[in-house]
């Protein structure tokens, strides 16, 4: 046997399998009658053995379908469908030593994934990988977003460009980032790219275990993608496992347009099942946060610079707003003491202890006032990227979150990582963040991570995974010096990043100009844009990030309070990468829809047909749209509020300002609700 084939459950994506002259695995990838994937190699390089990816025989094929439906506890939908169909193609040397490997493709509808499987086999107890070399070569020099193959951070601006004029050398040495290596021109993933004939698609991996982080090689020539592991200055391999195991799955998401995209769930899918049951500890919610006042600079995390926001008084006060006004929950950063010698400083082990407040922030107190206005805590723990110290005091800051009936901590790992020689996003450290997430399910507390491990799909295994970073966030139009985010930024992120999973994106800022805080920067959107965002970006908590005196009284503060954050299922109804997205998701348990679409610098006017509102049922929206004269840089102010009746049969006309958006509330409606209220468009 030389090759084997499969197929897509609707026969729209195929798949060959074979072996080149000299026995090196290859496969291809079609999409309908466009090749995707020519001609791609698969293999790994040993540190502790020869190559392993010539002189091999296919020894064996199996081939299965799954067709089943799981639900999601929380999510961008309730329940999933997971439908492919699968081909494991075995191998083995030919020469000695023997070596034996599984080659394992799944195909979706939404696209394909697959991995190494590595049995156990005579005389070999551990492989030492020295790189994976999974090749996809491209068809074409296609439309790319990418961000650099960075070993230690995701918050780079996406670039739009050919495949063939990528340079992620020329992105070293960024002034706002408090970690960087760029060792050589590679993207991170996700990638997403759009062929000439529109087709798109996005690589990615899934169920990242025990195993280095991916970056792709780029050559620009040859317009190929391979597999480039993150590695560690401290071995001279990037993987060391025991056998048997398992690779992460690569995957490649495929989609017409680029909407269908964002509904894919094959990420999810090539995850294990739930394995922590019933996680009804957690609820999505809306927060506060003493967070975005110290990005001002109105006051700082630690207690020595004489501005500290995180006391007793300030968390009252946020808890008090947060209250009055149906959020859930308070973010508290600086609350323990260490912040002195948090950054900056080359020895940071031992500088934080997750259990001790500063003097004047009495948590027991803070929580106990909370529950009593029925406002939850979240708990911080910035580890200063010094893992070991974190792991150390793990059961014992958990202890303390469990006893205070707390639930939820946002982690940070700011600066280069302790050990010196290790990356965040290496075994090393994708370890350190399994342990974290594991221990913290042992106490019921869900992980809010920035500065992360990209995600793959966890959260489906491990539902205390809620949300994370892992992309250029809202703080960077606070301080960075380049001018903070483009209009164009999330409107990117979209088709991106969000692909891998929810973003803790914390949006919601209505002081657009930051005055009179930070007058040499500002946010790049609308405050329409900044409402859209709720339902645009997907996370289970979203942040009211602004402060508490820049929304009290503001009419549009509204749509923060009406909005969902767990969704019965959701449509993405328009969209290209990096000009504009609309998304409309429905409420679980409520039938209420809520829609949100942004655009980049360009104004546009969209349609958005409302055929996903349920038959026979009339619903009062309400639209939150820029002005007539908005404009994200020189009126982003500038919004206007209405309301009218609407079915499905409704197409809204959404007129969007340059870097503006469009968020509207959808409310089944009584014919008292609806009286006085006319039809959309009168």
């Amino acid at each position: 046997m030389t090759s084997a084939a499969q197929q897509s459950p609707d026969g729209l994506l195929s798949l060959q399998v074979f072996l080149s002259p000299d026995g090196a695995p290859q496969y291809t990838l079609k999409y309908g009658e466009e090749l995707l994937l020519d001609t791609s190699t698969l293999g790994v390089a040993l540190y502790n053995g020869p190559l392993l990816q010539r002189g091999l025989a296919i020894t064996g094929t199996q081939m299965r379908s799954v067709a089943d439906t799981w639900e999601m506890p929380w999510g961008e939908r309730r329940t999933v469908d997971n439908q492919f169909n699968e081909l494991s193609v075995s191998f083995r040397e030919s020469p000695p030593p023997h070596r034996a490997f599984r080659a394992v493709f799944r195909l979706f509808n939404d696209g394909m994934g697959f991995r190494y499987e590595f049995p156990e086999q005579e005389g070999i107890s551990t492989f030492e990988i020295a790189e994976e070399l999974t090749q996809f070569n491209l068809n074409g020099d296609h439309d790319c977003w990418w961000i650099p193959g960075d070993w230690d951070i995701y918050e780079h601006l996406y670039t739009e460009s050919k495949v063939s004029a990528i340079d992620a050398l020329s992105k070293r040495g960024h002034p706002n980032l408090a970690q960087t290596h760029i060792p050589a021109n590679a993207v991170n993933t996700p990638v997403t790219m759009r062929t000439a004939a529109g087709t798109h698609l996005s690589i990615h991996e899934a169920n990242l275990t025990d195993y280095a982080g991916m970056t792709l090689a780029v050559d620009t020539k040859g317009l190929s993608l391979q597999s480039s592991l993150v590695g560690s200055e401290r071995t001279p391999y990037k993987v060391k496992r025991t056998l048997p195991f398992h690779t992460p799955w690569r995957t490649v998401q495929v989609s017409p347009d680029a909407a269908g995209l964002i509904g894919s769930t094959l990420i999810l899918n090539l995850n294990e099942p739930n394995q922590l049951g019933d996680v009804s500890w957690f609820k999505p919610t809306k927060y506060m946060g003493i967070w975005w006042e110290m990005h001002l600079d109105k006051s700082s995390w630690d207690l020595a610079s004489g501005r500290h926001g995180a006391t007793t008084e300030n968390a009252k006060r946020y808890i008090d707003f947060a209250a009055s006004h149906g959020i859930g929950a308070l973010l508290v950063e600086g609350w323990n003491t260490g912040w002195e010698r948090w950054i900056g400083f080359e020895d940071r082990e031992g500088v934080f202890d997750f259990v001790t407040p500063y003097e004047d922030y009495d948590l027991e107190e803070v929580v106990r006032y909370g529950r009593e206005k029925g406002v939850e805590l979240i708990m911080h723990h910035e580890t200063s990227a010094a893992p070991r110290t974190y792991e150390q005091q793990l059961d014992t800051a958990f202890a303390l979150m469990q006893k205070l009936g707390v639930h939820a901590v946002k982690t940070g790992y700011v600066g280069k990582i302790i050990p010196k020689g290790e990356y965040h996003h290496g075994q090393w450290m994708v370890n350190h963040y399994r342990k974290v997430l594991e221990t913290a399910a042992e106490y019921e507390v869900a992980i809010n991570a920035h500065e992360p491990i990209k995600a793959t799909g966890l959260r489906r295994t491990f539902p205390n995974a809620i949300s994370r970073e892992g992309l250029r966030g809202q703080e960077f139009n606070a301080w960075a010096s380049d001018g903070g985010n483009p209009p164009g930024h999330l409107p990117t992120v979209a088709f991106t990043r969000m692909l891998a999973g929810p973003i803790d994106y914390t949006p919601g800022i209505f002081n657009i100009k930051l005055h009179p805080y930070k007058p040499d920067n500002q946010v790049n959107t609308t405050l329409a844009h900044q409402l859209a965002l709720y339902v645009a970006i997907y996370s289970p908590v979203q942040m009211a990030a602004d402060l508490p005196e820049h929304y009290e009284g503001h009419p549009a503060f509204q749509f923060i309070e009406e909005v969902g954050v767990d969704w019965e299922q959701s449509l993405a109804l328009n969209g290209e990468v990096g000009a504009y997205v609309t998304i409309a998701r429905e409420e679980r348990g409520t039938g209420r829809w809520f829609l949100g679409s942004i655009t980049n610098e360009d104004g546009r006017e969209l349609e958005a047909p409302l055929s996903f509102l349920a038959e026979g049922q009339q619903y009062v929206a309400h639209l939150y749209e820029d002005g007539a004269d908005a404009h994200w840089d020189d009126n982003p102010g500038a919004y206007r509020i209405s309301k009218a009746i609407v079915d499905r049969s409704t197409t809204l006309h959404l007129k969007l300002a340059p870097g503006g958006g469009a968020a509207v509330s959808f409310f089944p409606a009584s014919g008292e609700e609806a009286e006085g209220i006319l039809p959309y468009g009168q």
